[in-house]
């Protein structure tokens, strides 16, 4: 006899598949499915890093780019010349630097060979790195072997055949034979600034003397292209005086003295 307690296997469910079997299948679909991306995230990760690693080198050369150095210019030719004073008065040595943005220095330097300079002479046409560069006076500072801006302060001012022109020092009113004057002048047609200093003389008379001789005696040889650079000399050669005028301008003219308490002060 057949137990009425024996069913067939599937005489609940003729048409379709146990419903804990489709809940075991979907929950294996969605492990692998996961796995799949996890799996993929790894190897996308991994070939970023490997990618970023052979690109090491180009990033480390595709850094902050230095900038720019002045360098020696090649076949060039004298721009400026010194009046000679006497025969005995030689240049020590003048220069050309050039920079690629192009700007330029014609620099004159007076001392013994393998010293210190006793005098410098620069000037500068700049170009479009004059954006980049130091403030003058700072520049100056550094030039004249200060550590610091406020190393110079403000010694009055001089005339020239360029017009006044601004007299530096050391800071402290050091007025030895061993303290140097520098000065500045800054012209904007044509653009061009005429900025160095001297340490000759016994005093600060005698050392402004120097620095107004200086500039009374620079000539230019050649201004290229610049209209302007040559109208400017041809104007100050009217204005031209000796030396011995300057050095008597110097000391008697209260107005341009190193005294002048409006000039004076840190900068």
């Amino acid at each position: 006899m057949r137990s009425f307690l024996a069913f067939p296997a599937n005489s609940y469910f003729p048409d379709r598949i146990h419903p804990a079997l489709t809940s075991l299948a979907d929950e294996c679909c969605g492990m692998l499915a996961r796995l799949f991306a996890y799996v993929g995230t790894l190897a996308l990760l991994a070939i970023l890093a490997v990618h970023l690693w052979d690109q090491l080198p180009e990033l480390a050369d595709a850094g902050p780019a230095a900038p720019a150095e002045w360098s020696t210019a090649s076949r060039w030719q004298p721009a400026f010349a010194m009046g000679k004073a006497d025969p005995s008065d030689k240049t020590a040595t003048y220069e050309a630097l050039r920079h690629p943005a192009g700007g330029r220095k014609d620099i004159f330097r007076w001392g013994p060979p393998g010293l210190w300079p006793v005098a410098e002479l620069e000037i500068y046409r700049p170009g479009t790195e004059i954006a980049q560069s130091r403030p003058v006076i700072s520049e100056l500072a550094g030039r004249m072997g200060a550590e610091r801006l406020s190393d110079l302060e403000a010694a009055g001012v001089i005339d020239s055949k360029f017009g006044n022109v601004t007299l530096l020092r050391p800071a402290g009113g050091a007025d030895g034979a061993g303290a140097c004057l520098g000065f500045v002048k800054r012209l904007d047609e044509p653009n061009l600034q005429i900025s160095g200093w001297s340490c000759q003389g016994e005093a600060v008379p005698a050392r402004r003397a120097a620095i107004s001789c200086m500039l009374n005696r620079l000539v230019l040889l050649t201004a290229g292209n610049d209209a302007k650079l040559a109208e400017l000399f041809a104007r100050a050669e009217l204005k031209q005086s000796n030396c011995a005028a300057a050095a008597a301008a110097g000391s008697a003219d209260w107005v341009t003295a190193a005294q002048n308490p409006l000039l004076r002060g840190a900068l």
